[in-house]
């Protein structure tokens, strides 16, 4: 076998467990993220109200960002999962705040405005990447 397959073999499966670490934090953030918004957003996209799934995607996309970021920059597994709460708890935290400042969101979505869905998620990717770049350490060192 040549080099490169050999660390194929070898990196393979620290890939998967490293992956599916950071999906399973995704799922569970991106559930409780539903479960905690003022309106009913799954109900919503599935009676085709496309305002209200543009938010719920861009609120998803926002909390996979700060994942992203720990996965990339994370030493350890046991880093990872540290960091990774933290910053789905951090982005949690931003969403509900966000919600509360755009007080009138929830009714302008569930009446399918394209304008608040777009603000709605301007914020909350703002705020993914905001934390996403307080997180990511190029030289791999944390405070």
């Amino acid at each position: 076998m040549g080099g490169e397959t050999l660390a194929f073999v070898e990196a393979f499966p620290r890939f998967l467990v490293w992956t599916g670490a950071a999906g399973i934090m995704l799922v569970a953030a991106s559930t409780i993220y539903v479960l905690l918004t003022p309106w009913k957003e799954l109900a919503l996209v599935k009676s085709g109200n496309a305002a209200a799934g543009f938010a719920l995607a861009g609120a998803i996309v926002g909390l996979a960002i700060p994942i992203a970021s720990c996965l990339a920059s994370s030493v350890t597994l046991v880093d990872l999962a540290i960091w990774g709460i933290v910053s789905l708890l951090i982005q949690l935290l931003v969403y509900r705040l966000v919600d509360v400042l755009l007080t009138d969101i929830p009714r302008r979505i569930e009446e399918e405005e394209a304008g608040a869905a777009v603000v709605l998620v301007s914020a909350k990717l703002a705020s993914a990447l905001i934390i996403a770049a307080g997180l990511w350490d190029p030289v791999l060192q944390r405070f």
